[in-house]
């Protein structure tokens, strides 16, 4: 994914570590570094610093990750393997708002997020800001200045169906079909989750409306319950693999993933309507383990965790900035999918008030 070009589009430690149960302070460069302040690995003592701080917390707390989302499996294994620090997934089949609804400044609370933009705006005052090294290759629309929040890897949504199931489809509208009752689902709850919400917004833009009118989605999904072809299940690799949910509206690399599953699994993109989004990485501003929080972003923001996200479908963040460099993953970026037509990207208001709209409006609209 070209960012530059979307964005127009989106929005114009050395001596005796005292950790504490919080794991607030460690130290680094010769001197105590509390890492819950630190913006920048440089900030707190260079990376050497930031290493053995994150190894002496030894724990990581992460959120809402399947490991067949985005390759987040291969890459939770990788930073274990690499840095011998032990991860904690909570709830992998979470929204956005439960990651942030997760932070009840505890130990138990996770260290990070991986959120839609809508969420990550919303709540910005409760992430620490924090820069990685190759901040300078993270395009100024898909971060905070601050660096409170920064995109991380994307896509464009799609609905993906099991074709021995349904028959091809060609546009949004042929889901209205008889063909298709009992069949049509959503990978996310459209009033938490940004999965949800932006399958939403594809239907409205197919439908007639546009990147600031939600209301022609959820008329849409409106009609396929009276109908009775809309599931009321949020979609997953699950229900895909049961024949719950034959046909999902989900980010394309996602939806790939359940081929390994399905093999007559297909992925259909609306020429009309190819809605293209990103996630965004942010640390908790109470993280239990502030350092290795930093070091888990430093790793998926290096060549190696950019190129982790690619492998799994995912268009990442640095993409441009890597492929100019010659550090990019040529293999597994030509396994993209081809998409023929002019993408657009919500902005960040336009992915609030469709949301604002949508928390009024669904569960009237489905009920």
């Amino acid at each position: 994914m070209n960012w530059r070009r979307f964005h127009r589009l989106a929005l114009t430690v050395a001596t005796v570590l005292v950790v504490a149960a919080c794991g607030s302070t460690s130290t680094g460069g010769g001197s105590s570094v509390d890492w819950k302040t630190q913006t920048s690995a440089d900030a707190g003592g260079g990376m050497d610093a930031l290493v053995a701080a994150a190894k002496a917390e030894g724990k990581l707390t992460v959120i809402a990750l399947p490991p067949d989302w985005a390759n987040y499996g291969e890459i939770i294994s990788t930073f274990e393997a690499k840095y011998g620090i032990k991860i904690t997934s909570l709830n992998p089949n979470g929204s956005s708002q439960d990651e942030v609804n997760a932070f009840d400044g505890t130990s138990r609370a996770p260290d990070v997020v991986d959120v839609g933009l809508s969420v990550a705006l919303a709540n910005a005052s409760k992430f620490a800001p924090y820069q990685v090294k190759e901040w300078n290759d993270i395009p100024a629309g898909a971060k905070d200045a601050s660096g409170a929040w920064y995109n991380d890897y994307g896509g464009y949504m799609g609905i993906g169906y099991d074709s021995t199931k349904v028959p091809a489809i060609t546009s949004v509208q042929d889901l209205l079909g008889s063909a298709f009752k009992s069949r049509v689902a959503l990978a996310g709850d459209p009033t938490k989750s940004n999965q949800g919400l932006n399958g939403v917004i594809m239907a409205s833009v197919a439908n007639g409306g546009s990147l600031d009118d939600v209301s022609k989605g959820v008329d849409f999904f409106h009609q396929l319950k009276q109908k009775g072809n809309y599931v009321p299940v949020v979609g997953t690799a699950a229900t895909v693999k049961s024949g719950q949910t034959p046909v999902l509206f989900e980010w394309d690399y996602l939806s790939a993933s359940h081929g390994k599953d399905v093999s007559s699994w297909k992925i259909f993109v609306p020429s009309n309507a190819i809605i293209g989004g990103y996630y965004s990485q942010a640390i908790n501003k109470a993280a239990p383990h502030p350092a290795a929080a930093r070091l888990w972003e430093e790793f998926l923001y290096s060549d190696a965790g950019q190129n982790l996200w690619l492998k799994g479908g995912a268009r990442p963040v640095r993409q441009a900035a890597m492929t100019t460099a010659g550090t990019i993953d040529a293999t597994a970026a030509a396994k993209l999918p081809a998409v023929n037509g002019t993408p657009q990207v919500p902005s960040g208001d336009q992915t609030s008030k469709a949301s604002q709209y949508v928390q009024a409006n669904w569960s009237q609209a489905v009920s």
